[in-house]
């Protein structure tokens, strides 16, 4: 999932949720595909607020994938954001596509692998279905796992030169160090599939804007807590307590 929090004159915060390619109905729209380096596409969308709606003050806010976006885009951003960009949150950013990919791959982790495979393997069919002279379908053939999935459409399709190329360019942990407003990283030991390298968390504890939380529990984005006056969800609970001090 993918959040953009829009902050007005308003105590309050308006939140709006970005629908990345494909997504929410809108495969139609374009023959083009989403993956984890479309940062400029949260761009577009955070200019249009700007543009349209005189949004004075907006966050970014992402989850796994969303999480890797938002990261990369204050990351290419960095000292040179719009004015009206003041903090992101990301909660089991998937910023080393690479190790994640391979994680996900383990013995332990074949279901979740499985499952989002089949998934990928649907939407790209609708897609095909929408745009056949775009999209061929027979390269879904032998296709096994994510980084097979991303080797054979992703990048075929994205313009990158294989899933490797794919991992190396789209990865948050590239720009990282550059990102220049207040940041916030939850994160969890027991993540099944997410990775962050030695090299990445170095560049996380050198940039002084970021505040990264690793919890012992919480497997991949679901921090859940005792209600307390609240409905539970620690690290949606986190990220609006973090948001407010920009209000």
């Amino acid at each position: 999932m993918l959040g953009l929090t829009a902050k007005g004159l308003a105590a309050g915060m308006n939140v709006v949720r970005m629908n990345q390619r494909n997504c929410g109905g809108t495969d139609g729209l374009s023959p083009t595909l989403y993956h984890s380096g479309r940062s400029q596409d949260v761009a577009a969308v955070a200019q249009n607020l700007v543009d349209q709606d005189r949004v004075s003050r907006f966050a970014l806010a992402g989850f796994s994938m969303g999480g890797n976006l938002v990261l990369k885009l204050a990351g290419e951003w960095s000292k040179d954001a719009p004015g009206q960009f003041v903090a992101v949150a990301a909660v089991c950013p998937s910023m080393d596509l690479a190790a994640s990919a391979d994680a996900l791959h383990l013995p332990a982790n074949r279901v979740y692998e499985l499952y989002f495979v089949w998934k990928l393997r649907r939407r790209f069919l609708a897609k095909a279905r929408l745009f056949p002279a775009q999209f061929d379908p027979t390269r879904l053939r032998g296709i096994a796992s994510l980084r097979d999935f991303d080797d054979k459409i992703t990048a075929y399709y994205s313009g990158f030169a294989g899933a490797a190329d794919y991992y190396a360019r789209a990865a948050a942990a590239n720009v990282v160090d550059r990102i220049a407003v207040p940041t916030l990283v939850l994160h969890a030991a027991n993540d099944p599939f997410i990775r962050i390298l030695p090299a990445t968390r170095q560049k996380i504890r050198a940039n002084p804007h970021i505040t990264f939380v690793e919890t012992g529990d919480g497997g991949h984005c679901s921090f859940l807590a005792h209600p307390d006056g609240d409905d539970g969800r620690w690290a949606e609970s986190k990220i609006v307590r973090f948001l407010q001090q920009f209000s």
